[in-house]
């Protein structure tokens, strides 16, 4: 099983002097993947209901710096040759799914084919009223996004057509370094994991509650797949802990887990940064 990091485009880890060396260090010390979210909007106010914790609320605070996460990325993608990169996730239903698939096929060709596409349908009403978007029917929306990608990605000219999005015989150049970027849908419920059974290319579940949050999250994902005749095994599972210990590394990885996610801030200092990383890499590499 593989470790990956989600430790940038937040906080501090929103510096570019910090984004260079977690990713030097992280890909020196074998992390398999450097993470990076997104939200283009936060309140202070925030009525909507943050799915990821038991009380509704998200821990970063609103006045945070919160960088795009294609752009943290493309930093990291500059500061290193092999580690892949993974949004993780982005908000697709909130962008323009042609303007998109530009941004993350720039960004998978310039980092040699190391792109993952981590994508959420979004749950902050007020994020996707600010940015004048329909917070309504958003998982169709995004599922239709994803198909267009895909398309732009395959067919020169493509087009595609549906009630979200339309075009006819166009050419977004560059092609994806890879024949397709890998599509990870995040979110944890049972709505998430049909998407990711559906068409998704892998499944990035958030702060779930301990090994047996994730044993019941994965049996769903396999009895979805045994419904559906979709072989299990063409999905990459990646999944974050909310308080994970080096003792659940062999059940997770029991469970058929391709990757544990270590959620972690970096120091404000980037001078030490490789002590942090290398803390991390002492502690989950065994």
């Amino acid at each position: 099983m593989d470790i990956g990091l989600h430790a940038l485009g937040i906080g501090t880890g929103a510096r570019r002097e910090v984004i260079d060396t977690v990713a030097r260090q992280a890909e020196r010390r074998g992390f398999a993947t450097l993470w990076s979210g997104e939200h283009v909007v936060m309140v202070d106010d925030q009525a909507s209901r943050y799915p990821y914790t038991s009380d509704g609320k998200i821990a970063v605070p609103a006045a945070a710096d919160w960088l795009d996460p294609t752009i943290t990325l493309s930093f990291a993608a500059a500061a290193t040759t092999t580690i892949r990169l993974a949004t993780g996730v982005a908000l697709l239903p909130e962008h323009n799914p042609v303007i998109m698939a530009k941004q993350l096929a720039s960004l998978d060709r310039l980092s040699g084919g190391r792109l993952t596409a981590g994508i959420g349908i979004g749950w902050s009403r007020e994020e996707f009223d600010a940015l004048g978007v329909p917070f309504e029917r958003r998982a169709a929306r995004t599922a239709s996004y994803v198909d267009a990608m895909r398309t732009i990605w395959r067919d020169e000219p493509a087009s595609y057509t549906s009630e979200f999005v339309a075009f006819t015989d166009i050419r977004v150049k560059p092609a994806p370094a890879q024949e397709s970027i890998p599509i990870i849908v995040g979110g944890n419920s049972d709505t998430a994991l049909e998407r990711v059974v559906g068409w998704g290319d892998g499944w990035y579940g958030f702060n779930l509650d301990g090994v047996e949050a994730v044993a019941e999250r994965v049996a769903r994902v396999t009895e979805l797949c045994s419904s559906s005749g979709r072989p299990r095994d063409e999905l990459y599972l990646a999944v974050a802990l909310r308080d994970p210990s080096v003792d659940d590394l062999v059940a997770v990885e029991a469970l058929g887990v391709n990757e544990l996610v270590v959620v972690a801030s970096p120091p404000e200092d980037a001078s030490d940064a490789p002590a942090w990383v290398d803390g991390l890499a002492d502690k989950w590499f065994r």
